[in-house]
């Protein structure tokens, strides 16, 4: 082999190496943004189903889909992955949400194939079920220090592909949950579940938590833009001014953090939070048609996982050894 075809063939690596790593990071900082991880983790009211549904249904909800995604075949998964993110059209500010579901979902798929692909062996992929085999790139020898094998086939792409379809309809499923629940609802939903009542603040804390981390992220990362950060250079990088904004961030948002948590538990003490061992709550919690129906859908749904698996699209368990 000539030093040009060498010098090509290292080129492309890296690319392919950057690619899987950069696309994610790219969907996550440009895509995404700020803005979206703050739309798609806080509650804004509207009226479709999702926000009539009870939150002990949601989160049944988001347990079925777990359960059904990770037991049965992939194409399983997508299509649960299909549905529910067609389903973030009818949230508040629909289309918006919907290709903020849509860049979550590839990000995801990128990163969980370029998780599995270039460091999954041809023996794991038979036991999975596939048996010929195209190499489709040839890694550096060099690359074995970062675990990858030598070889980089089609088949162990498509299988980190189907691995993904595990992730996405999950993911999907917890955001419904976030974004059409008040952090209320939930507590009451969790409550009413039989979940200690310190797991149950914990999660209500984080969730009204994350929506004012990127809040106060997304302040404090335009405030260094405003002050000239990058204005100079290319604007290719930017993602990479970005990055170390929300680098330099990090104290800000801590101090910011801390003085909340402050401003928590003096709201927790006031309002006598584990005084009593029991509490009542001004909403009751009831059941919909709009529940039953969901439930029924869930029900049928785990009955056609079941025949799935007796008709072998259950999810292959590789033997690995001991």
């Amino acid at each position: 082999m000539s030093l040009e075809s060498v010098i090509i063939d290292n080129v492309i690596s890296w690319l392919l190496l950057l690619w899987g790593i950069t696309l994610p990071i790219y969907l996550l900082l440009w895509a995404i943004g700020l803005t979206g991880f703050r739309q798609v983790t806080r509650f804004e009211r509207y009226d479709t189903f999702y926000y009539k549904m009870n939150p002990v249904t949601k989160i049944v909800l988001g347990l079925v889909v777990t359960v059904i995604a990770a037991a049965t075949i992939w194409w399983i998964g997508a299509i649960l992955t299909a549905v529910l993110l067609l389903s973030y059209l009818t949230l508040k500010d629909g289309r918006r949400k919907f290709m903020l579901g849509l860049y979550i979902t590839i990000m995801t798929v990128v990163g969980v194939t370029w998780t599995y692909a270039p460091y999954t062996p041809i023996t794991y992929l038979e036991t999975a079920g596939f048996h010929q085999f195209t190499v489709i790139w040839v890694w550096p020898s060099y690359f074995s220090v970062m675990g990858y094998l030598p070889d980089l086939t089609l088949q162990a792409v498509i299988y980190g592909i189907q691995i993904s379809m595990r992730f996405t309809a999950t993911i999907l499923a917890a955001l419904i949950l976030i974004m059409t629940t008040t952090p209320s609802g939930i507590l009451r939903a969790l409550r009413k579940v039989g979940i200690p009542e310190e797991i149950i603040f914990a999660l209500v804390v984080a969730m009204r938590t994350v929506p004012r981390i990127f809040d106060a992220m997304e302040v404090t990362v335009n405030s260094q833009f405003l002050r000239g950060l990058g204005s100079r250079s290319n604007k290719a990088f930017r993602p990479f001014y970005l990055i170390y904004a929300a680098i330099i961030a990090t104290v800000p948002i801590f101090v910011y953090l801390l003085k909340g948590a402050k401003n928590t538990a003096i709201s927790a003490d006031t309002r006598a939070f584990r005084a009593y061992k029991y509490r009542t709550y001004l909403y009751p919690m009831t059941f919909s048609t709009i529940d039953y129906v969901t439930f029924g859908i869930m029900a049928l749904g785990l009955v056609l996982m079941v025949v799935a698996i007796l008709l072998g699209f259950g999810r292959p368990i590789p033997y690995t050894g001991f």
